[in-house]
């Protein structure tokens, strides 16, 4: 019998400082509101693009 994954989260951890990395500064909060509407974007494309047939 197959199996089927519907869905696959993946998380990230950007700037660990305890890792050898070094953390970046907080993004100004225009950067941060453009990037956030950018996701909420594709997001909804990609919801629009599953309820088509």
């Amino acid at each position: 019998m197959p199996i089927v994954v519907d869905e696959v989260v993946i998380t990230v951890e950007v700037g660990n400082a305890a890792g050898g990395g070094t953390a970046t500064p907080p993004a100004p909060a225009d950067d941060r509101q453009s990037l956030v509407a950018e996701c909420v974007e594709r997001v909804l494309e990609i919801l629009r693009d599953r309820e088509e047939p």
